[in-house]
């Protein structure tokens, strides 16, 4: 399995946690009963798992190459949109976490924000994870020349060798509360 592969299979437990964000979401609406720690957990999973774990990975070690030795459009697909959308991303959980504390301190009208900053994560997410598998990655397996892609598993497959517990922690973590949630 190269490294692209890699970011592909770690897409598949992203998007596992985006459907448990839709019925937590969607449970607090039903019930207006607030589970704190399901949605701290779910940060815990999107700030460890999906964004210090793989899309550090992405950045890192296959989106720096693709700027760097895919010219223009190279460039413009990453800089412009991959990396905004990442921060998009990580701009929707500061927002959730800031939510979940304002109702904490009592303001009801928070759980607005949480399911929309929450949901807004989840859309995002799901598109964005589309494009990089049908695009971007296809872009930079046809693209890059098979020193870079080599490069890229090595490192990948090093990195993830090193942060193998961050993974099962996580998995862990995704697993616990998608039985919560079935």
């Amino acid at each position: 399995m190269s490294g692209v592969d890699l970011l592909i299979e770690e897409h598949k437990n992203i998007s596992r946690m985006l459907v448990v964000i839709r019925k937590v979401c969607f449970k607090l609406i039903e019930t207006k009963e607030m589970d704190y720690d399901d949605f701290y957990n779910i940060i815990n999973f999107i700030k460890n798992f999906a964004d210090n774990h793989h899309h550090k990975k992405e950045e890192i070690f296959l989106f720096n190459r693709m700027v760097e030795h895919l010219g223009e459009a190279g460039k413009n697909a990453i800089t412009h949109g991959m990396l905004v959308e990442h921060d998009l991303g990580r701009l929707y959980i500061k927002n959730l976490e800031e939510a979940l504390k304002n109702l904490k301190d009592g303001n009801e009208e928070a759980k607005l924000d949480i399911i929309a900053n929450a949901i807004s994560y989840a859309t995002l997410l799901e598109n964005h994870i589309h494009r990089e598998d049908n695009v971007i990655f296809s872009f930079a397996k046809r693209k890059l020349s098979e020193d870079i892609l080599k490069t890229v598993n090595e490192e990948c497959y090093k990195y993830e060798e090193e942060n193998s517990h961050t993974r099962e922690e996580n998995i862990g973590i995704l697993e616990t509360l998608e039985e919560k949630y079935k």
